[in-house]
């Protein structure tokens, strides 16, 4: 943290690669730039490409924390360039790339590609067996459902859970914290008839929930602030004890 003085001058040490050039090889390349009042890395990052190199590659759509899409590593962290103010940063500082996610130029990555698969993985849709009918009311449920729902569908699917996420590092088939805050979204909903034993199929395996570390650096570095941790919780608890009534079964069929 700093003072409200806007005299700095910024020094960034900016990852630079483009895998699809035979030429290029992955280097740090500093930049300079005059601080400005309430700079966002968003607006540095765009002025240093407006004013010092054109080719700096990075991603941004919405500029407000809703895209999730401008996600890199801000000195160590991953965080979103779009609300992360230089002040609060020191004048010199080091921007990378998202680990994890394939690499497309400087510090922009993939994610999309990754998250389909995800969402494809966990089945991340309504499972019912009843019948679509367009003239109908929509189906109520409580408040207190819909107020859970909605705190797990704020998650933007920017990618900083995965990046801080030491087991997604070490094995790249983990499913990770948004995956299971996904499953719980849908085990919350009481539209979607699927039992235990069916999510059981989904998570209840080493790349999923079995496998998780809970080192929690998800939940630290969320920028939504979602509650991952009692998202992780409830999972562990539900497929455990699953795990357990299924060989208590076996063992009670095969005594039988």
């Amino acid at each position: 943290m700093r003072g409200d003085s806007m005299d700095r001058v910024l020094k960034f040490n900016i990852f630079r690669y483009n895998p699809m050039d035979p030429q290029s090889q992955p280097r740090m390349q500093p930049f300079m730039l005059d601080e400005t009042d309430s700079m966002t890395l968003f607006i540095a990052l765009n002025r240093l490409r407006e004013e010092h190199d054109p080719s700096l590659q990075f991603d941004f759509c919405c500029r407000a924390g809703i895209c999730g899409s401008c996600a890199m590593l801000i000195n160590g962290k991953p965080d979103l360039a779009c609300h992360t103010k230089t002040k609060d940063l020191p004048a010199e500082m080091t921007l990378m790339p998202l680990p994890v996610f394939r690499l497309i130029g400087d510090l922009s990555v993939d994610t999309g590609t990754w998250f389909r698969a995800m969402n494809e993985k966990v089945q991340s849709w309504i499972h019912t067996d009843r019948v679509f009918d367009p003239k109908a009311q929509e189906e109520r449920m409580s408040n207190e459902e819909a107020e859970a729902i909605y705190e797990l569908e704020r998650c933007i699917e920017c990618g900083c859970c995965v990046a801080a996420c030491g087991k997604a590092n070490m094995r790249p088939d983990f499913m990770g914290a948004v995956a299971f805050n996904r499953i719980a979204r849908f085990i919350t909903d009481p539209r979607d008839q699927r039992t235990n034993k069916e999510y059981f199929e989904v998570v209840g395996t080493e790349e999923g929930i079995f496998g998780c570390l809970g080192l929690l650096g998800c939940e630290d570095i969320c920028p939504k602030h979602l509650p991952l941790q009692d998202q992780l919780g409830m999972l562990r608890r539900k497929m455990g004890w699953t795990a357990v009534r299924h060989l208590f079964d076996g063992f009670l069929g095969k005594t039988a």
